[in-house]
């Protein structure tokens, strides 16, 4: 099975308020994105799967056609730049999806 990385152009993770990281999947055409969402390989329950968290830690979910992208945000489990906080822009939260294989 081909990983994440050989099928996406940019995975990206970002602040998104100071409570939430949302994570950007774009892919280079279409055909990629259809791969991806049609055969269901990324969905709210997997990305909760994959990250270890509650489905109800994602905020957001979105499939967004016209750029070929799937986006997520989820709740942080303490605010950004607070003690015991590892990322504080959020930038370094990708790195599951890096090796994430797709079916």
């Amino acid at each position: 099975m081909p990983k994440l990385t050989e099928i996406a152009k940019t995975i990206r993770s970002k602040n998104a308020g100071v409570n939430q990281v949302t994570f950007d999947i774009i892919f280079p055409d279409r055909a990629s994105y259809r791969r991806v969402v049609d055969g269901g390989a990324i969905t709210r329950t997997s990305m909760a799967r994959l990250f270890g968290i509650d489905e109800a830690r994602i905020s957001d979910f979105v499939t967004f056609d016209v750029a070929n992208a799937i986006k997520f945000t989820i709740y942080r489990t303490r605010p950004s730049g607070s003690p015991g906080d590892w990322d504080i822009l959020g930038c370094q939260q990708y790195g599951p999806l890096v090796e994430y294989e797709v079916p």
